[in-house]
């Protein structure tokens, strides 16, 4: 089965430009057929987290798709995702129809006992938690990984950038309308993947 790695959403610039944009793989395989072409550099981000992803291109395309398969197996290895060491089947566990997603959850027995106790058991108990916090917290974390995954993108391709620095301290202070200025008279295509990647939630909260 094709790794979900593979459809993580992305884009790619050269220099200031953007050329293009969707699941990895995809982008990865649009570099390939324009690399040769390209004048600028040219770099992909995660616009999970606006890290720039390290490629390598080198070779066929065939090659190229069994490193990135290569990659994205060690990578769920490293994470858990697989563990050859088990005789649990490989049958999924949940409700994945209904969004249910049956993970690993590491609690102290006091904390099981606890969870055990509660209406609907343990599993309803937890999402009610989950769901407190969330609630409780409006929507913190939700903006600081906002702000994080902008900053991210921002730092790799626009810090040379007139009003770079008065930019980054709007975005950090909350400031989205100021943040937006301070990018005028950026090249579009940066200015409008900045406010993409920072888009939601922040902006329809203030709407």
């Amino acid at each position: 089965m094709m790794s979900t790695n593979f459809s993580i959403p992305c884009t790619a610039f050269a220099g200031t430009r953007q050329i293009a944009t969707g699941a990895l793989i995809d982008v990865v395989l649009m570099i390939k057929a324009i690399e040769a072409e390209a004048q600028d550099p040219i770099l992909t981000f995660n616009d999970l987290s606006g890290a720039v992803i390290d490629l390598d291109l080198r070779g066929s395309t065939a090659e190229i798709v069994t490193r990135l398969t290569g990659a994205s197996e060690a990578e769920a290895l490293a994470s858990g995702h697989q563990n050859e060491n088990t005789h649990v089947p490989s049958r999924s566990r949940g409700r994945p129809k209904l969004g249910v997603v049956a993970r690993e959850v590491t609690l102290l027995p006091r904390h099981w006992e606890w969870l055990a106790k509660q209406p609907g058991g343990a599993s309803q108990a937890l999402r009610r938690i989950v769901d407190e916090a969330r609630r409780t917290n409006g929507g913190k974390a939700d903006r600081n990984a906002a702000h994080e995954r902008t900053y991210r993108f921002l730092s790799a391709l626009a810090g040379d950038l007139a009003g770079y620095e008065e930019a980054i301290r709007a975005l950090f202070a909350g400031d989205y309308e100021a943040f937006n200025s301070r990018m005028t008279t950026w090249p579009p295509d940066v200015r409008n993947h900045a406010m993409k990647l920072l888009k939601k939630p922040l902006i329809e909260e203030q709407q």
